[in-house]
């Protein structure tokens, strides 16, 4: 059974910084390459950052570069987001997905509201 399960989100004060993970089961995961997305409401889904199957190259929407990172771990099977400089417009649910080929898997999601 596949599963992609996140964590570490919250409230945090604009300006500060949130560290996402997402624990991934159930398929190979280093054969994947793993996105984290968000929704916030009112506002189409953005793909917000991506990593290649071997870590090593990572693609950010415009609005982020600079004060995101994305990283993976393939030993432990977990993905990560490193959120710094948050800014109210962060506000989001935030989503991991991992793709490979026509296979797409999602998590649940877990929320981030930056607000002071």
């Amino acid at each position: 059974q596949v599963q992609l399960v996140e964590s570490g989100g919250g409230l945090v004060q604009p300006g500060g910084s949130l560290r996402l993970s997402c624990g991934a089961s159930g398929f190979t995961f280093d054969s994947y390459a793993m996105s984290w997305y968000r929704k916030a409401p009112g506002k189409e889904r953005e793909l917000v950052a991506t990593i290649y199957s071997n870590g090593r190259i990572t693609n950010y929407a415009d609005s982020v570069k600079g004060r995101f990172t994305i990283s993976r771990d393939n030993a432990k099977n977990t993905l990560y987001l490193q959120m710094n400089s948050l800014k109210p417009e962060d506000t989001a649910i935030y989503y991991c997905n991992a793709f490979r080929l026509s296979t797409n898997y999602w998590g649940q999601g877990t929320q981030v509201t930056v607000s002071s």
